[in-house]
């Protein structure tokens, strides 16, 4: 799903779509558009300020905040962010309390039925009062900041966009910021970066379609000859140089057989469960991914020590792979106290959340830190049997847990859900009927004493750690005022959700790596399978989590002896008894990266933050080599081929006959090649795998297929190559492999003209910077044309360092992409770069707009002033916040 599609459809469903528009174009350069613009000059009263806040702007209006305390920085940033991104910080908060249809109508209802049975609002008020003092405080004034800013503001005077939803919305009013609201965005963030759930549903669901075989065939072991994060000999407890330290905790060995996995293996097959298990994914799927979803939605990062850097010092470059989307997910800034001491230990700078204190990645004035998605496994899907209100538990059955939820919609009267929820968690197949996906082969086993099997017998619960109040808002601020390793892993300590991989770098010289979050022990429910493959049964308490695998037992390094630390979503071990999960990237984008920097570095050569910046907009395909020597060996000519037809493909085919595997946008000879092999790689896909799964579990392209079909290569007899929609005939490898060259070839020259010479991947790949709500499908052109900007040719794709990611079953259009790029030398900050997906502003028409948007797709950084002397050398604009009433 695009991020906040089902938002978009709102103005659709509310109507008045000609009146939006006419509006919209009525308000173009008149003071109606400029009136929510941010003041950058000049002087703001702030009430609660205990002294002058100074915020200096440069020519991007990136905004570097000075003020003698932290409760005034705090203060100031939510000005700030208010300032520049209300609507997104309102949206977003609307989306995380399950209350977006009070924003945009009907559209939202599906949305807030599902986050409303999770609860994340509730679980981040239950968080508040367990954080630490400090980051209460620091919350707290960030909201008074927000609200500063908000007061006696209507809503056409904070964004251009209420204007447009007060057409059909007339009577929305603008709500007081509160620190829960802060909090529920990283719950939102923790969802969207969770690991396993939807494979977890999806081997569930082809249970009853394929064979067990075929079901490992499409999760294959991950390759080990794709270098993990930490090699062999780090994963040993060391001495003092190089050392790391982790052990596999016993009970995360552990596999249970009982008689229980079998039943929940009979349970699987029925159709009750089938139903409840599809009516899930479905549930699932309403959320808008706010951030990215999918096995591809991850990050580059990367930090390269000493001895390996031209400039002595450790280097760190970091870009996350998200959804794109115009604003952007991230915002430039910096905090700074202007006497840095215990009470005002804050001098940071880097990428943060509208609508959240603090600096998320970026650097403080001694240390560098980077993310990447760690993906552990920490949902479990549970299948529950339910009679009525009850639901099994052992022998016995306990009471189900239920609340009332009350939905508002704008325009309708109120919608009461009423939410069921086991000790496990919420029952999420009851959120929204189930469609039709029971299966193929649904027989109803009878299980030895236990009571015939019936529609109404299993129900879906789900656990998720991000259900469970956690530190990572007190995370944040610990990060950004760490000195050392020592700190920054005690505050890696409090990231609970999401799992991340952090990179280490700092002036004294180190690198390093620490994996933090709440990863759940489990057993397994089935024998072979590790834990956490398959849904487990909720009726038999073994399955229960037994906890969460301690801190000291998490992977970490100091200093390896290699001189460098790669993450980008892939192993984080190479041990041969997974803990963490076994859901991992199959590590193509990650070996590339080792492999470049292998290379920089060979023969005593050292690297430069220029030779970072360029290995981050590598488009080489790794997987490509393997599938190509495939193709070229498959014989053109089919049954019923022309000679004539056989050439027209052959011309397409010899494109990859000297292909140097890049994935360039433009009309070069790999730009064309690139093209054709991604349209066979489309076709692949869907020869191979569409008619044995259902339509919303299509293959899209990820690392895990390309492993998937590597292995298949090896194996020319797996039913997986025989088209089960052609009966009476069984397709061979061969013959599928010369299939998706045939097709690709005619689709191309559909697409974009029969001379082979004018493809260029960029023609297909390309990327439209859509707008949360206004830039969808339904809106009127001349609103999409107003808030979006594209489309941009890309180059790059899936499992490719420059992961300008597609998804094959939907179309050749870029679904993810880094969110930001950026370089940082520690041995001058100064010299750091950096670059946004989009501008400050989440103003359109502003300037700031997208002004970063067209160096973000050439690949070009620019500078990242942070010492005050630099920041004020590039400052453009000055705003003092005074205080007053």
């Amino acid at each position: 799903m695009s991020p906040l599609r089902v938002a978009r459809r709102a103005l659709l469903v509310l109507g008045g779509i000609v009146v939006v528009a006419a509006l919209v174009l009525s308000v173009v350069g008149v003071s109606l558009v400029r009136r929510s613009f941010p003041q950058t000059e000049g002087e703001i009263k702030v009430p609660g300020l205990a002294a002058r806040v100074d915020v200096l702007r440069d020519d991007r209006g990136i905004p570097q905040i000075y003020g003698d305390s932290l409760t005034d920085i705090a203060r100031a940033q939510g000005f700030v962010h208010a300032q520049d991104r209300f609507f997104e910080m309102d949206l977003r908060r609307h989306v995380t309390a399950g209350r977006l249809s009070e924003l945009v109508g009907e559209a939202g209802l599906e949305t807030d039925r599902v986050v409303r049975t999770m609860g994340w609002r509730r679980t981040a008020e239950a968080e508040l009062p367990t954080l630490d003092p400090q980051t209460r405080t620091t919350l707290q004034a960030y909201a008074d900041g927000v609200n500063a800013y908000l007061r006696g503001r209507s809503p056409s005077q904070a964004s251009l966009e209420y204007v447009v939803l007060g057409t059909t919305v007339s009577d929305y009013r603008i709500e007081k910021w509160t620190p829960a609201d802060s909090i529920a965005w990283l719950k939102a963030m923790a969802w969207d970066l969770r690991g396993d759930y939807a494979n977890e549903l999806a081997r569930a669901r082809l249970s009853t379609r394929v064979t067990g075989a075929q079901i490992a065939d499409l999760f294959p072991p991950y390759d080990v000859a794709n270098t993990p994060i930490l090699s062999a000999d780090q994963w040993q407890p060391k001495g003092t140089g190089g050392q790391v330290s982790s052990s596999v905790p016993a009970a995360l060995r552990s596999v249970a057989t009982g008689t229980s996995s079998r039943e929940a293996a009979d349970a699987l097959a029925t159709p009750s469960a089938q139903q409840a298990y599809a009516a899930v994914g479905r549930a699932l799927e309403a959320i808008p991914a706010l951030m990215g979803r999918g096995e591809d939605i991850g990050s580059n990062s990367w930090v390269i020590g000493p001895d390996t850097s031209a400039t002595g010092k450790p280097l760190l470059a970091n870009d996350p792979h998200l959804s794109p989307g115009i604003p952007g997910i991230w915002y430039q800034v910096g905090l700074h106290c202007r006497e840095k001491s215990e009470q005002c230990p804050l001098d940071v700078a880097g990428f943060s959340f509208s609508g959240v204190p603090g600096v998320v990645i970026g650097h403080n004035d001694k240390i560098a830190w980077g993310f990447t998605n760690l993906d552990p496994d920490v949902s479990d899907f549970y299948l529950e049997r339910v009679d009525g209100d009850r639901v099994q538990r052992g022998r016995t059955w306990e009471p189900l847990q239920t609340r009332r939820e009350v939905i508002k919609i704008a325009g309708q009267p109120d919608e009461t859900i009423t939410v069921r929820s086991t000790r496990h968690g919420p029952i999420m197949s009851d959120v929204l009927p189930a469609l039709d996906d029971a299966g193929e082969r649904s027989p109803v086993p009878q299980v030895e004493g236990q009571p015939p099997a019936t529609s109404q017998d299993y129900a879906v619960s789900m656990a998720w750690t991000g259900l469970q109040p956690g530190k990572t808002a007190d995370a944040i601020f610990a990060l950004n005022v760490a000195q050392d390793f020592t700190e920054f892993r005690q505050a890696a300590q409090l990231f609970a959700v999401p799992a991340q991989n952090l990179v280490y770098a700092d002036v004294d010289g180190h690198i390093g790596y620490q994996a933090p979050g709440q990863v759940p022990v489990r057993v397994s429910a089935f024998k072979g399978a590790p834990p956490g493959y398959w849904p487990a049964p909720g009726w038999d308490e073994t399955y229960d989590w037994q906890g969460y695998v301690p801190f000291e037992s998490m992977p970490t390094a100091l200093d390896p002896d290699e001189g460098f630390i790669v993450t980008a979503n892939q192993a984080v071990t190479a041990s041969s008894t997974p803990f963490l999960t076994t859901e991992w990237d199959y590590g193509y984008r990650a070996q590339r990266i080792r492999d470049r920097i292998e290379a920089a570095t060979k023969g005593g050569r050292t690297i430069t933050a220029a030779t970072m910046a360029e290995i981050q907009m590598d488009s080489r395909n790794q997987f490509a080599p393997v599938l190509v020597k495939a193709l070229l060996a498959v014989p053109l000519a089919g049954p019923d081929e022309s000679e004539a037809e056989v050439a027209f493909t052959r011309e397409a085919q010899d494109l990859l006959r000297d292909w140097d595997f890049t994935t360039p946008a433009d009309d070069s000879r790999a730009g064309a090649a690139a093209a054709y092999y991604n349209a066979v790689w489309a076709n692949l896909l869907r020869l191979l795998f569409d008619d044995e799964v259902p339509e919303d579990l299509q293959a899209d392209g990820n690392s895990r297929h390309m492993a998937a079909v590597t292995r298949l290569l090896e194996n020319p007899k797996s039913p997986w190559w025989d088209n089960r929609q052609t009966p009476g005939v069984t397709e061979s490898r061969d013959e599928i492999l010369r299939q998706a060259q045939v097709e690709a070839r005619l689709e191309l020259t559909r697409k974009i003209g029969k001379d082979v010479d004018d493809w260029r991947w960029g023609k297909l790949h390309t990327l439209e910077l859509t707008h949360q709500v206004m830039g969808g499908d339904g809106v009127p052109g001349v609103v999409r044309a107003i808030f979006n900007r594209g489309e941009f040719e890309m180059p790059g794709g899936s499992s490719i360092v420059n992961a300008n990611g597609w998804r094959a079953n939907l179309g050749y259009e870029t679904t993810w992409a880094p969110s930001m790029r950026m370089v940082v030398d520690v041995g001058s900050f100064d010299r750091s770069t950096w670059i946004n997906q989009t501008g400050a502003s989440g103003h359109v028409f502003n300037g700031h707009y997208d002004d970063q948007t067209e160096d973000w797709v050439a690949g070009l950084q620019q500078p990242w002033p942070f010492t005050e002397k630099a920041v004020r050398e590039a400052t453009d604009e000055e705003l003092a916040l005074v205080p007053g009433s």
